[in-house]
């Protein structure tokens, strides 16, 4: 099974909202269609920026890349809800390097 990753660029928080809400919202969205292998949360040029490892079932590689870029969208929709966003990006792991898709 393929890995893939998103990383989502966290630029603040909804009113009322905790941090940890937004990688717990994450995990879930994320959960709900495929096995969760890590995530982590990194500071990239003073934003904050979630990573979510996850691995896609899917009988071909266009519908496994197809599948984690519409997971990824549903991420970022649920976690729309806790805090604002921008940069969503989806890798690939093909051959020991991280592509995007």
């Amino acid at each position: 099974m393929p890995s893939f990753r998103a990383q989502l660029n966290i630029v603040g928080l909804r009113p009322g909202q905790r941090p940890e809400a937004v990688m717990e919202t994450a995990v879930a969205a994320i959960s709900a269609r495929h096995h969760v292998e890590a995530n982590q949360v990194d500071i990239v040029a003073g934003i904050p920026r979630i990573t979510l490892r996850f691995t896609v079932e899917e009988p071909k590689r266009d519908a496994e890349n197809r599948t984690a870029r519409e997971s990824a969208a549903l991420m970022r929709a649920a976690v729309e809800a806790v805090a604002a966003t921008e940069r969503l990006a989806v890798l690939r792991r093909v051959r020991g390097r991280w592509v995007p898709v």
